[in-house]
């Protein structure tokens, strides 16, 4: 996030002290199980687990997808970063010969088995899966073939793996999904979670009692897909089985799309009410559960370069509060690390502080507020400014800047949960009024991480007139805009960006995601800070008619709104500012 030069180093420092709190607050992580140990014992001493995301599963090659081969030293990383257990997704297809016999290369059954042999002696539990299931998909079509190839590669798996002790588990398959027949997707999810447990079974050894994991459709958590996995399970009856879903958020949240641009009450509901159901009807009937996948969309396109997809401090709110959750729940979460989270190359995590917040949801749910800036308009005289404390069971015991408090009366009032910060106060702390963050400071509570509130300038942002032409090419969220894209010139004066509306003139939504006039951050439209441009996508106009002029309505978190109107003729398009 561009917090500014002030803004940053006080991140950093702030920081640094914060892996202190958590590290003085974590609990010393379970030793993995000997053989002995129940489902439910075996799951919990996973907690918390870590996806080696984009490696083994990215097809083409290990580096295929942009990260580096996994070492041992990047496990012991992991490990030493407080996780217990890392999920090994794999793409097998492609390292498979043709029918009857589907052998899988020896050299990379090797290879796989060269990272699970590092990650149990550095004292990972490690969970290998079936991630590819792209060929699956055909099983309504082509069932015999499906599962015969299913079937044979899960024996050769187990084969390889079958003396390995039992810090190794395995996971049927990665988001059955089957598109041809989605009336009957839940009896195909059984199906393929069925031959997968016989297959494993059949090689004996130490397959005859490892922990098998089985997904749910999709690994959608919807009450009706868990009542199916959770007949399968009672019908195969047997007291080391593992149900897993997976959990990014309220999508609207996840993606900010349709005006839902913070950890609102929706998105707050979405996460109890998801994690109570899965607990309600697996963890409580005696089924241990993991979060195979977990994180937020927009964050994981972006890898946290772009402010807003979720905006910061509302993305700090929803990762403790899932891992808080998941405690509560008694559920294992295994955050999905494409990349986004640990930079693989450098073994340094991007964002310290959304780490920092990640592990503090484990142990205490740390205070907060309701938003974590106060924009000042620079134009505009400077007045008492109010934030309403979410001290989540936790006493609010001052505000500092740096290692010096400020003085409560002279610089803040607390009446309840308001905090109020004087005039006099954010006068002192907006300096010269530069755009941009000119302070920060914290809100600090008993126990947990200190809340930062950024003190920020700002002008209402100008955008300008522009003509372009578009090639019509689609635009991957993982790529930065380039000439596809038309970039509407723009001086943002120190605001950013909180959303985008799209409208035609008869007030009918216009673009993509055609159910809200709101649209989805980065995927259609996408600000550039740096650069000085709000830039609309393909995806964007792809979806937008010809001849008719769309009113954008861009909200700035300083409060105000500001439209421009854009036609699309062919490929040519205009925008206009009002």
């Amino acid at each position: 996030m561009r917090l500014g030069a002030i803004a940053v180093a006080a991140v950093t420092a702030l920081t640094a002290g914060l892996l202190g709190v958590v590290s003085a607050h974590a609990e010393k992580p379970t030793a993995p199980p000997d053989h002995a140990v129940t489902a439910m014992e075996q799951v919990a001493a996973m907690q918390p687990g870590w996806n080696v995301g984009n490696t083994l599963d990215a097809l083409g090659g290990e580096t295929a997808w942009g990260n580096p081969l996994i070492t041992e030293e990047l496990l012991q990383t992991i490990k030493a970063n407080g996780y217990n257990s890392i999920r090994l997704p794999v793409s097998w297809d492609e390292h498979t010969g043709p029918a009857p016999d589907y052998t899988i290369d020896p050299a990379w059954l090797d290879r796989v088995e060269q990272v699970v042999d590092w990650a149990i002696a550095n004292d990972l539990q490690v969970m290998v899966n079936q991630h590819d299931q792209m060929w699956t998909k055909a099983l309504p079509d082509d069932r015999e073939n499906v599962l015969a190839k299913f079937t044979s590669m899960w024996t050769q798996i187990a084969e390889r793996f079958k003396d390995h002790p039992s810090e190794l588990s395995f996971e049927s398959i990665n988001e059955p999904q089957f598109p041809t027949d989605e009336a009957n997707k839940d009896a195909h999810t059984a199906e393929l979670n069925v031959a997968f447990y016989e297959a494993v079974r059949a090689t004996g050894g130490k397959n005859s009692d490892r922990l098998l994991v089985l997904p749910t459709w999709v690994t959608n958590s919807e009450q009706p897909h868990l009542d199916a996995l959770k007949a399968t399970i009672d019908e195969l009856d047997d007291d080391m089985i593992a149900a897993t879903v997976h959990f990014y958020g309220f999508y609207p949240f996840g993606v900010n799309v349709a005006g839902v641009t913070t950890y609102d009450e929706a998105t707050q509901q979405d996460l109890e009410n998801t994690f109570q159901r899965t607990n309600d009807t697996f963890v409580d009937n005696g089924v241990p559960v993991i979060v195979g996948e977990w994180g937020v969309l927009g964050y994981d396109y972006t890898r946290g370069t772009v402010p807003n997809s979720p905006q910061y401090g509302e993305l700090l709110k929803f990762f403790q509060a899932t891992a808080h959750q998941a405690v509560e729940e008694q559920l294992t979460l295994m955050l999905w690390d494409a990349g986004s989270y640990l930079n693989r190359h450098t073994l340094e995590w991007r964002d310290p502080l959304l780490k920092a917040y990640m592990d503090s949801g484990f142990t205490t749910l740390s205070g907060t507020a309701s938003f974590d800036s106060i924009y000042l308009e620079k134009a505009g005289t400077i007045a008492d400014e109010s934030l309403t404390l979410n001290r989540n069971g936790l006493d609010f015991e001052g505000l500092w800047q740096g290692d010096t408090a400020l003085t409560e009366g002279a610089d803040y009032t607390v009446s309840g949960d308001t905090l109020t910060l004087t005039a006099a106060a954010l006068t002192r702390l907006a300096g010269d009024r530069a755009y941009g963050t000119n302070a920060t400071i914290e809100a600090r509570f008993s126990d947990g991480l200190p809340w930062a509130i950024h003190i920020i300038t700002y002008d209402k942002a100008q955008l300008s007139d522009a003509s372009g032409t578009m090639d019509g090419a689609p635009w991957s969220q993982w790529w930065a805009c380039n000439s596809s894209c038309f970039a509407i010139p723009t001086e943002f004066n120190g605001d950013q960006v909180a959303t985008m509306e799209a409208k035609y003139a008869d007030g009918t939504n216009a673009g993509p995601h055609a159910w809200t006039a709101f649209k989805e951050f980065w995927w259609t439209y996408r600000p550039d800070y740096d650069a000085g441009t709000i830039s609309l996508t393909p995806d964007f106009f792809n979806e937008v008619r010809d001849d008719e002029p769309v009113t954008l309505t861009f909200h700035f978190w300083g409060g105000g709104t500001i439209d421009y109107t854009i036609t699309k003729s062919g490929t040519t398009v205009t925008g206009t500012s009002a």
